[in-house]
Order: structure tokens, then C-alpha cells, then sequence
């Protein structure tokens, strides 16, 4: 999955180099798939995905630093009386005043801390697992799957769905626009970089974690390292500088995806003749986004469900953004030969990765379907 999203990343970067070229720079994935496939659907389509997808990278964002905050908060005073939803309400406040970020462009700095986060968590949490596994206290390893042949099933198509999740890239062209043209030697250059850093951190934390726990490993390692009934399985310190650091990485992941839905609310309520700060595209902004990001502050206490909630993004959103309207942009604007390699490698592509999205999305939803009616909502733990 992550070569092909590699693959359909670098077709879209040459796809939008050609419509540059012909005098139609797209800084929007939904415009740049009107524009090849010709067609207002389209369009209205994409606008769809993307919106499901930030939406839903928010939420998730939003209830895994509540969960981060309660970790800590457990830690410090085991006997506390704050539940989930009040440190989900406590990072709702901070994503509203840090969502007033105007654009894309004022967010780079924060970009690069988040890259630097990012690897400084993945060490800490690599250290303490491994830590965790060697230790005399070190947790009983299972590593079978589901008795249940079904079951089986259902949790493999969900798995695609959140590792689509893991290398699915929402924002492509907004990203691209960013870069003087012509962009694509430098996307290229970029996903270099940003493959190495996801096969470094996300591999090294999921190896090591499954390692040391087994199939009882929370979503969340952090929780695993901290058990309710025992000793922490990592020295305090370790564990409290990856919480900050994965809380302070989740504030950018969130406002990264967000400046999407913001550009697509705000497209109809600014007025580009006048400035930015000015009144009249300050105060619409101002509630927009607040509104926005108490939506999903609401919806990540109600449902404070992360692994459903990434396995119905992958299938829904990331799926079809990433792994199929990619390849299909590509055949439409540069209509290789039915005969060549390359059609039959994306029409393969697109085939099996659109019978991994439906099936991914049924077993993404009826896992949420089953959690939902095991828990209470406003529950004070996140469901794996």
C-alpha cells in the first residue's frame, strides 16, 4: 500500500505539472478533478472525500490528545475525578484559538517542528516498548488473531482501511501549490523524504509495540505502557515526554487538515477584495472555524471511538482519493495505450482498491455499529 501510494502521489504531481503547463494551474483537488474528467459531479464528489477526510482527521486528532491529557492527568493523580470529555473540551478550546492560522503557508514552521516531533516520539516510544518487552514485569505475548474465521476477515479489510489511513494524503495539489513550478522533481524529492520518516516512525513504533504486547496492544501504545493493574512499564520521565510530544504533533496534524474545510466554508463567506484582517472577512472566519472545530470536539466526545473512526476515513476517504482517482486522473490526461504496461498496472490498481474501499467500508462500519452498542456515549475511554 505505501508503494502504491508513492506511485499514484507521483502520477498526480506529473498530472499537475501537465495542466500547468497548458495554462491551468490547479492549487485544489477537487478542481484539478473537474478539470480532467469533466465533470460538475466530480466536483462535488471530491469535495465530499476531502471533507470526510479532515473532518475525520480532526476528530481523531481532537480525541487522542484528550486521551494524551487524561494519561498524564491519570499518572499525576490516580484518584482524579476529570473524565475524557473534559480534556477533549480542554483541546477543543486550544485548537480553537491556534485554528485562526490563516493559511497553508503560516502553517510551514509548524510543519517542521511536527516532522521533529514526530521522530522524537517514535524514539521514546520505541525505547519504552522495548524496555517494556525485556523488563521482569514484561506483559504474557499473544500474538494469535480471532477465533473466528469472519471475524477475521472483517478486521483484515478494516486493517487495509486504517493503514490507507496511514499513508493517505488528502491535500496533494493544496500541498503542491505551495512549490514554485515545475513541482514535480520537487514532490518527487518530497515523498522521498516523507516515506522515509512514515517507514521510520510508524514501523518502528507498530514492530516494537506489537513485539511487546501482542494482540493486546492499545491504539494508543502509550496506554500499554501504563497499565490499570500494575506498574508503569516505562520510567515516568520517557512517558511523559512522549505524551507531550505526540500532543503537541496531534494540534498540527489537526490544523494542518483543517485549513482545507476552512478554505471550503470560507470560499463562500470572504470577500477577496478586502484584506484579510479586516472586519469583514475576520469576524465570519472567527466563527466558522470555531464552529468547525467544536463539531469535532463534540463528535470525539460523543464517540470517542479512534480505531473505527481511522478505518471509516481510510475506506471512505483515503481510499478512493488516493489509491484510485489518482491513477484514473493520470490514464484520462495522458491516455496511455490500452496495449501499454502502465494502463493495465492503473486499471489494476484502481480495480482492486475499489473492492478494498466497499468491503473496508462495510467492516469499518459494522465494527463501529458493535462498539457503539457496547459503550455509553461520553464514554471516559477511547475504544480501540
Amino acid at each position: 500500500m505505501g508503494c502504491v501510494t508513492f506511485y499514484s502521489y507521483y502520477l498526480m504531481s506529473l498530472v499537475l505539472d501537465h495542466c500547468e503547463k497548458a495554462g491551468r494551474r490547479h492549487i485544489r483537488f477537487r478542481e484539478l478533478a473537474a478539470d480532467v474528467l469533466g465533470s460538475g459531479w466530480m466536483f462535488y464528489f471530491v469535495i465530499f472525500i476531502q471533507t470526510a477526510i479532515n473532518t475525520g482527521v480532526g476528530i481523531g486528532a481532537i480525541l487522542l490528545a484528550g486521551e494524551c491529557l487524561q494519561i498524564m492527568y491519570s499518572n499525576l493523580s490516580p484518584n482524579g475525578s476529570l473524565k475524557l470529555y473534559e480534556f477533549i473540551a480542554m483541546v477543543t478550546v486550544v485548537m480553537i484559538a491556534l485554528s485562526q492560522i490563516p493559511t497553508f503557508h503560516s502553517l510551514r514552521h509548524l510543519n517542521f517542528a511536527s516532522l521533529v516531533l514526530s521522530l522524537g516520539y517514535t524514539f521514546l516510544v520505541v525505547g519504552a516498548c522495548i524496555h517494556a518487552g525485556l523488563s521482569k514485569n514484561a506483559p504474557h505475548k499473544d500474538y494469535s488473531l480471532e477465533s473466528s474465521s469472519s471475524s477475521r476477515v472483517f478486521s483484515a479489510f478494516t486493517s487495509i482501511s486504517i493503514i490507507a489511513a496511514i499513508f493517505g494524503n488528502g491535500i496533494l495539489p493544496e500541498i503542491q501549490a505551495t512549490l514554485a513550478p515545475p513541482a514535480t522533481g520537487k514532490m518527487f524529492k518530497g515523498l522521498l523524504m516523507c516515506y522515509s520518516v512514515i517507514l521510520l516512525t510508524f514501523y518502528s513504533a507498530s514492530v516494537s509495540g506489537y513485539w511487546a504486547f501482542g494482540n493486546k496492544s492499545n491504539s494508543n501504545i502509550l496506554k500499554s505502557l501504563m497499565p490499570d493493574d500494575g506498574p508503569s512499564l516505562a520510567p515516568t520521565i520517557v512517558i511523559g515526554l512522549a505524551v507531550i510530544f505526540v500532543l503537541l504533533q496531534l494540534l498540527a496534524i489537526g490544523l494542518v487538515y483543517s485549513q482545507v474545510a476552512y478554505e471550503i466554508m470560507e470560499k463562500q463567506s470572504a470577500d477577496v477584495n478586502q484584506g484579510m484582517f479586516s472586519k469583514r472577512n475576520l469576524i465570519p472566519r472567527l466563527i466558522l472555524r470555531t464552529l468547525y472545530v467544536i463539531f469535532c470536539g463534540f463528535m470525539a466526545a460523543m464517540l470517542p471511538f479512534f480505531g473505527d473512526i481511522n478505518g471509516v476515513i481510510g475506506a471512505i476517504g483515503f481510499i478512493p482519493l488516493d489509491f484510485v482517482l489518482p491513477m484514473l486522473l493520470y490514464n484520462m490526461t495522458y491516455k496511455p495505450k490500452t496495449s501499454s504496461l502502465i494502463y493495465w498496472i492503473n486499471l489494476f490498481i484502481m480495480v482492486v482498491f475499489t473492492g478494498a474501499g466497499i468491503m473496508g467500508a462495510f467492516s469499518s462500519i459494522r465494527k463501529l455499529v458493535v462498539d457503539a452498542n457496547k459503550f455509553k456515549l461520553f464514554s471516559t475511554d477511547v475504544v480501540d
